[in-house]
C-alpha cells in the first residue's frame, strides 16, 4: 500500500507528469491508502533530474526510483519521459506520414532506441513496486491481483474483418505478393485451393474455422467489423471493401453473433480525419447487431496520435485498440496493458481507454517479407512472454482472410499452434472489452486506511467490482474488495 504526494505537490506537476505518475502506480497495482496519515509506504517526487534521454539508461538504473525507510521517490523527470511514451509524444510532433497517411514506426522513439520489443513503461512499474516492499520495513503491503481467478497475465484475441465479398480479387493480388517474393510453391498451393472452393466462399468457411477452433478451447474473441459504404475509390485503396448490410457480411454477423463474440468496429480510412463519422458507423454496425458497440481499432492502424481518438471518444466507445505496429510487431506504448487514451490538444487523460496491439499476423508477412507461419507465432509468443513477465495484457490480431483459398496455406495450423501456446502459459483470455472494463475496475479501488489488524479498509468505486481481490507481496494471502464504500 501506499500513500501519494500532498495535494500541494500533485497540483504542482504537470498534466503530463500527473499522467505518467497515474500510469506508474496504475500499472504497479499498489493499492492507493486515503489517509495521508497511515503508516504505509510514501510515495514522494524527487525534482532532481537524472538525465532521461537515453531510454537504455533508465532501465539499467531501474528508472531512478529511489527506496528509503518508508519512502520511495520518483524523479519528476521520469514521470515525464514515461508519459512521454505512453501518449505517443515523438509521433504526436511527428509530421512524417507514409503512403496511408500513418505516422511511419520509425517516428516512435522505443523504436528507435531499438527497446520496442520491451514494455518499458510496465517494467517501470514493476521496479516501483519492488521499492514499495523493500522500503516497507514493518508496514503493512498490499497490491491488487493482476487478474480475475488468481491469473497473473492476460490474453485477447481479435480479429479484422477485412475481407467479406469479392475473395478472388484479394486470392490474385496475393498470388502477385507471393510472384514478387518468389514464392512459386506458395502461388501453386494457392491456386489448388482456390480452385477447390469455386461456387463456395472460403473467407466464410475460414471465419467459421476460427470460431471453431476458439470454441473447442473456450474462447471468445473480439471482432472489427467495417461499417462504411464502399466505393471504386476505397476498394482500390484496401479501405472498405464491403457493404455491412450485403449477403457475406450479414452471415459473418450472424456467425459472430452465434458465438458470443464482441463485435466492434474496424473505422475507415476516413475516420482517422473527419471525426463524425465514427458516430455514423457506429450507430450503423450496432443497428446491424443490435447490441452496444464498445470498440473500435482503425482500418490498417491509421490513425493521426492524439487526435483521432479523440473523435473515438465523442463518438462513446469505451475503448481503442489502434496503438500498434503496422509494420513490426511490439509496444508502441511501452505498455502491454489498459491506460487511459491521451488528448494531444488538450493536454489531458481521455475516458476513453487505449489497450494496445501488441502483436498481428501480417507484420511479418506483410511488410517484413516472412511467409512462414512459424516465425509468425514465434514472435507472437516472445512478445506474450513480456507481456506476463510484467503481468500485463497481450493483444493479438488474426485476420480471417488468412486461409488457403487467399495465398496462405499453412495459416489454419498456425492459428491454433497460437491459441495453444498461449493457453499453456495460462491467461486470463476474455473478448478485449470485458479486459478493459475489469482493468478500469482494478483502477478504481481505494483504501480508506489500515484496520487494527494490519488489514486494509479497501472498497471498489467502478460499478461491477466482481473479483476484485487485494494480495500480498507474495501472492498468496488474498481477500476481496467491497463493492461500494460502506
Amino acid at each position: 500500500m501506499i500513500t501519494l504526494p500532498n495535494r500541494d505537490a500533485l497540483r504542482s506537476l504537470s498534466p503530463l507528469e500527473r499522467f505518467g505518475l497515474d500510469v506508474l502506480v496504475d500499472l504497479s497495482r499498489c493499492a492507493i491508502v486515503e489517509d495521508p496519515a497511515a503508516e504505509v509506504v510514501r510515495v514522494a517526487i524527487a525534482d532532481q533530474d537524472p538525465g532521461v534521454a537515453h531510454l537504455r539508461a533508465c532501465i539499467a538504473h531501474d528508472w531512478y526510483i529511489e527506496r528509503g525507510d518508508g519512502v520511495v521517490r520518483v524523479p519528476r523527470a521520469i514521470l515525464r519521459r514515461l508519459a512521454e511514451i505512453a501518449t505517443g509524444a515523438a509521433e504526436r510532433r511527428s509530421t512524417v506520414r507514409d503512403r496511408f497517411g500513418r505516422v511511419p514506426s520509425t517516428e516512435n522513439e522505443l523504436v528507435r532506441q531499438n527497446v520496442a520489443a520491451q514494455p518499458v513503461v510496465a517494467i517501470a512499474a514493476a521496479r516501483l513496486r519492488e521499492a514499495v516492499v523493500a522500503s516497507a520495513g514493518r508496514r503493512p503491503i498490499a497490491f491488487l491481483t493482476p487478474w480475475p481467478e488468481g491469473k497473473r497475465w492476460a490474453a485477447a484475441i481479435t480479429h479484422d474483418l477485412d475481407v467479406v465479398d469479392l475473395w478472388p480479387v484479394f486470392t490474385a493480388l496475393r498470388m502477385a505478393e507471393l510472384a514478387r517474393k518468389g514464392e512459386l510453391q506458395r502461388i501453386a498451393r494457392t491456386a489448388l485451393s482456390a480452385f477447390g472452393t469455386i461456387g463456395r466462399n472460403p473467407v466464410q468457411r475460414a471465419l467459421r474455422a476460427l470460431l471453431d477452433a476458439e470454441d473447442q478451447r473456450s474462447i471468445v474473441s473480439s471482432w472489427f467489423v467495417l461499417c462504411g459504404t464502399p466505393t471504386f475509390h476505397t476498394m482500390r485503396a484496401g479501405d472498405l471493401t464491403y457493404r455491412p448490410e450485403g449477403r457475406g457480411a450479414r452471415a459473418a454477423l450472424r456467425a459472430l453473433l452465434d458465438h458470443r463474440c464482441e463485435i466492434n468496429l474496424h473505422g475507415s480510412f476516413a475516420t482517422s480525419d473527419d471525426h463524425a463519422l465514427f458516430a455514423e458507423q457506429r450507430r450503423r454496425l450496432a443497428g446491424l447487431t443490435e447490441q452496444p458497440v464498445p470498440g473500435v481499432r482503425q482500418h490498417f492502424l491509421r490513425m493521426r496520435p492524439g487526435e483521432t481518438i479523440r473523435g473515438m471518444a465523442a463518438a462513446g466507445f469505451r475503448y481503442d485498440t489502434t496503438a500498434g505496429f503496422p509494420d513490426r510487431n511490439g509496444f508502441r506504448l511501452g505498455v502491454g496493458d489498459v491506460i487511459p487514451g491521451w488528448d494531444g490538444a488538450g493536454e489531458k487523460p481521455l475516458e476513453i481507454q487505449e489497450a494496445p496491439v501488441i502483436w498481428m499476423d501480417r507484420a511479418l508477412s506483410k511488410y517484413a517479407g516472412v511467409e512462414d507461419p512459424e516465425a509468425w507465432i514465434s514472435e507472437g509468443v516472445t512478445l506474450a512472454d513480456a507481456c506476463r513477465a510484467t503481468q500485463g495484457l497481450w493483444v493479438g490480431v488474426w485476420h480471417p482472410n488468412l486461409t488457403p483459398a487467399l495465398g496462405f496455406p499453412d495459416a489454419p495450423a498456425a492459428f491454433a499452434a497460437l491459441l495453444d501456446r498461449l493457453l499453456a502459459q495460462q491467461p486470463f483470455m476474455a473478448p478485449l472489452g470485458s479486459l478493459v472494463e475489469w482493468r478500469v475496475a482494478r483502477r478504481g479501488v481505494r483504501v480508506r486506511g489500515v484496520l487494527p489488524d494490519g488489514r486494509p479498509d479497501a472498497y471498489g468505486t467502478a460499478p461491477r467490482t466482481d473479483r476484485l481481490m487485494l494480495e500480498d507481496s507474495s501472492g498468496a494471502r488474498r481477500h476481496s474488495i467491497p463493492a461500494t464504500p460502506r
